[in-house]
């Protein structure tokens, strides 16, 4: 990690949640467990998610959308299939976690994602435009996420993968897994998501440090070639 992004994973102290289901609402809780300041944003008014937010994440704010994309990093935990609400123009410039996944079983199938053979990640990244996207937190459990934390160096500690394009934005959300009790796993580009989208063996189950690696260096032919 280089001295500049060092400093910036340092600074980054407040969380912008864009979605109020389980597993935002997990993520706010566990953020706050870290000791970050976090925000919870929905498309409704946030004086309509104050109370909502005050019962499942106590110590987060509601506030409206805008407010939580001016966050330090932002995470995206709304179903995929309703990602063209998000406003790109709030979320130009931001570091941005994409923690979404495509599951057509259960919301339908999505023209966006079926027609095309770029990873969900990349096609929600066209659409913010200007955003830097790094995908992860999508391959964790939303109960598994306030189960599994353990601190830095324990024995068999759970690892999350990442990917993106941008090393910075990289750099803060690794520091930012860390902190939430995971070691970070660099998957590489933000094409690398696929190998940890449903349905893959990172996605099903739960992984050490050096379990994630093998497996993200297994996929990596696949998912370099799709």
């Amino acid at each position: 990690m280089s001295s500049q992004s060092a400093r910036s994973s340092q600074h980054t102290t407040t969380i912008g949640i864009l979605g109020a289901g389980r597993v935002g609402t997990a993520l706010a809780r566990q953020a706050l467990k870290a000791g970050y300041q976090v925000c919870i944003a929905t498309t409704q008014p946030a004086a309509d998610n104050a109370l909502l937010v005050d019962i499942v994440a106590p110590g987060a704010v509601a506030v409206k959308s805008s407010q939580a994309a001016a966050s330090d990093l932002v995470v995206l935990a709304i179903p995929l299939h309703k990602y063209r609400t998000l406003n790109p123009g709030e979320l130009a410039g931001r570091i941005v976690i994409d923690a979404m996944n495509y599951w057509a079983p259960v919301d339908g199938v999505f023209d966006d994602f079926e027609r095309d053979s770029r990873t969900t990640s990349e096609v929600v990244e066209e659409f913010l435009r200007d955003a830097r996207v790094v995908k992860s937190l999508n391959h964790i459990g939303y109960h598994e996420l306030e189960e599994d934390d353990r601190a830095a160096g324990a024995p068999m500690r759970r690892a999350l993968a990442l990917a993106g394009d941008d090393l910075e934005a990289k750099a803060v959300v690794e520091s930012f897994i860390d902190r939430l009790g995971y070691d970070a796993i660099d998957a590489g580009p933000l094409a690398a998501g696929r190998s940890f989208e449903p349905a893959t063996e990172i996605f099903t189950g739960s992984h050490t440090a050096n379990q994630l690696r093998a497996l993200i260096q297994k996929a990596r032919p696949l998912a370099v070639a799709a």
